[in-house]
């Protein structure tokens, strides 16, 4: 079992600035990649970055590409994301996920959501 709690989230102008984060407890050696997802009202949720664990690499989705920049402290199992330039559209509930293998099984943990704002 792998526990994930966001946090981060609020109400902010286009064009501002938030910082996400996403601490994660319990099988944690387990982790292979922790991502980030969101979900607006009436829409299906969608990925936004995911970071590998071991070696660091990321990955964006194009809506987000040179706007988020996502990155880890493995030291203190949790992932960040920087979000610059919010777009209303940005709006929505972010939620963290992490995909773990056990015996080569993989399993995926969903954090509870933070909800991110954005107004015109």
């Amino acid at each position: 079992q792998v526990q994930l709690v966001e946090s981060g989230g609020g109400s902010v102008q286009a064009g501002g600035s938030l910082r996400l984060s996403c601490a994660a407890s319990g099988r944690t050696s387990s982790i292979r990649s922790l991502r980030w997802f969101r979900q607006a009202p009436g829409k299906e949720r969608e990925f936004v970055a995911r970071i590998s664990w071991r070696d660091g690499n990321v990955d964006y989705a194009d809506s987000v590409k040179g706007r988020f920049t996502a990155s880890a402290d493995n030291a203190k199992n949790t992932m960040y994301l920087e979000m610059n330039s919010l777009k209303p559209e940005d709006t929505a509930v972010y939620l963290c996920n992490a995909l773990i293998t056990v015996v080569a099984t993989p399993f995926e943990f969903w954090g509870q959501g933070t909800q991110v704002t954005i107004s015109a």
